[in-house]
């Protein structure tokens, strides 16, 4: 294994020229599809592995598969704050104009993810009638905050870097909400075979009431 040749291939990911707004526009959008498909791979495999995914609603499919997009864009961002917290130089030494080829990447990245969200919210919200202000400002804020970064080339990428961070518990959060719908869903299963088989019971009693009344007047003739 050459892990000189490794380094270099995997430097070679980041080695963009960001200055050109072609290049920027392009992580954007890959990050953008890149997300989107996870998205729908979310929602073919659930289909595929989860009978009670399959007897969800719309709205609460499309809250399934984003926690799961969610998720794993968490991951990203941890990695990418963390090495810009901890282990990366030119960070630690200048946190306020420093940038690295790597930060852009991940910046441009986590851009389109976040555009992804808001397109995902945004058309959630007038399909279903939701109209949640404060989502709908809260994911904005986090698109417009990395849009910023990608406008202006000279800003520094730490702040933006350490903002990642704060997705640090989406991870725990999102396989915890799943967890949650499939209790509530599973719950809500048992609920309605519960009614209806206390709807079932009370007929059957009349019908055999009816019955043994019946026998009891036939009896009571034959007496």
């Amino acid at each position: 294994m050459n892990l000189a040749n490794d380094g270099a291939t995997f430097s070679a990911i980041y080695d963009w020229n960001y200055v050109l707004w072609e290049v920027r526009l392009k992580l954007l959008a890959a990050g953008f599809f890149s997300y989107l498909g996870v998205f729908l791979l979310a929602h073919w495999l659930s289909s595929w592995i989860s009978a009670t995914y399959c007897t969800l609603s719309a709205k609460q499919k499309i809250f399934w598969n984003m926690d799961i997009t969610r998720g794993l864009f968490a991951v990203q961002s941890c990695g990418a704050g963390l090495w810009a917290l901890l282990i990366d130089p030119v960070f630690q030494v200048d946190q306020v104009y420093a940038q690295q080829k790597w930060s852009w990447f991940h910046c441009l990245i986590a851009a389109g993810y976040f555009l992804l969200e808001n397109v995902v919210v945004n058309v959630s919200n007038i399909v279903f009638r939701i109209f949640d202000v404060f989502d709908g400002v809260h994911h904005l804020f986090a698109f417009g905050g990395l849009l910023g970064l990608i406008i202006n080339i000279k800003s520094g990428h730490y702040l933006p870097l350490m903002g990642l961070l704060l997705e640090m518990n989406n991870p725990s959060y999102c396989i915890s909400s799943i967890l949650a719908r499939l209790t509530a869903q599973q719950q809500s299963e048992r609920q309605r075979s519960g009614r209806v088989d206390n709807s079932r019971a009370p007929s059957s009693g009349v019908n055999t009431g009816t019955a043994a009344g019946s026998d009891t007047k036939w009896h009571g003739s034959n007496s």
